[in-house]
């Protein structure tokens, strides 16, 4: 209504805030938590177990659970000793770093990936803002989320590839075949194709693996004879290529990175991180009072608040004082 939040450009983020836990008083994962231990924070843990924000996140156990608040997560994300944490997560306007959602979860990759796109359905039902741009860290660039970007909500993703096709050993990495879509098949540095199935079936196999990956391979033929062989394979008897279903999102957040705009957006995307850090060292909200999930929720939803209260002090004028009778 202030006219502060423009809703062309956005930004997400997510940092790190310690819980409130003893170290000691923790248990290994794999151990579970005792049946002797009760408390609301307790209670809170089990509501969210199935929640992608919290405990549903990943299936991966965590190395300790933390008896007096086991919903926070045991990371070792930073330079620092490993600790206790929850995670807060900004989604903020670029214009003047208003902060347009947050949401508190679990300090894992895959639940702040999940944060962006409830928050991106929240700012959109609540007041109508669908951004043109989304401005984010690689954490954000896995091919799902880039697809979920592109795809189902028309934002272009100003966010570095999340890819590990990258080599060290001097042979020729992926960027090095061509892709023929009409063949829907690639073409190495010595003219051969790699295919998704060299051979038919007689029962039909889907061609994408649980990753959503399809593996695209040369034939052992092909490769036994070629003049590139120690360029490319040397250790296999052939070259394989992995492409994603979603390549055509990943290609297009490619294609963005080589803009002035991207350029522009990384800059920008500094705002939130500085957000972060008002958070910390001015708001000193660097450790959690309260304990459990709904303790994170309010804690980070009213230091939120204050921080665009802060902005909009500054940003917005005062009506002059009426004149005195």
């Amino acid at each position: 209504a202030e006219g502060l939040v423009g809703g062309e450009g956005f930004a997400v983020d997510a940092s790190l805030i310690r819980a409130d836990v003893h170290r000691q008083r923790s248990v290994p994962g794999d151990e579970g938590l005792p049946p002797e231990v009760v408390g609301r924070a307790v209670r809170e843990y089990l509501d969210v177990l199935d929640d992608a924000a919290f405990g549903g996140a990943t299936p991966v156990l965590p190395k300790r659970i933390a008896l007096t608040d086991p919903a926070s997560r045991w990371t070792a994300a930073t330079r620092e000793r490993a600790f206790y944490a929850y995670s807060t997560n900004y989604l903020i306007d670029l214009d003047h770093a208003v902060i347009v959602d947050v949401e508190a979860t679990t300090s894992v990759r895959r639940a702040e990936v999940t944060a962006q796109r409830r928050m991106i359905d929240r700012a959109q039902a609540r007041f109508g803002l669908r951004p043109d741009r989304l401005a984010a860290d690689a954490s954000y660039g896995d091919a799902a989320n880039l697809a979920w970007l592109v795809e189902d909500k028309g934002i272009a993703p100003h966010i570095p590839v999340f890819d590990k096709s990258a080599r060290t050993d001097g042979t020729f990495e992926r960027s090095a075949f061509t892709f023929d879509q009409k063949d829907d098949s690639y073409i190495c540095p010595g003219g051969k194709r790699l295919r998704p199935r060299n051979r038919n079936f007689t029962v039909p196999r889907s061609n994408v693996d649980q990753g959503g990956f399809i593996r695209y391979r040369a034939r052992q033929q092909d490769c036994g004879d070629c003049a590139l062989r120690q360029r490319c394979t040397p250790n296999m008897p052939a070259r394989k290529i992995m492409r994603s279903i979603h390549e055509g999102a990943r290609d297009i957040a490619r294609d963005i990175a080589m803009t002035e705009a991207y350029v522009t957006s990384r800059r920008q995307r500094k705002k939130v991180e500085m957000l972060f850090a008002h958070l910390k060292r001015i708001l000193k909200l660097d450790r959690l009072r309260l304990r459990g999930p709904n303790g994170a929720k309010d804690e980070f939803l009213l230091a939120a608040t204050a921080q665009n209260l802060r902005k909009m002090a500054k940003l917005i004028p005062m009506s002059p004082l009426p004149a005195p009778a």
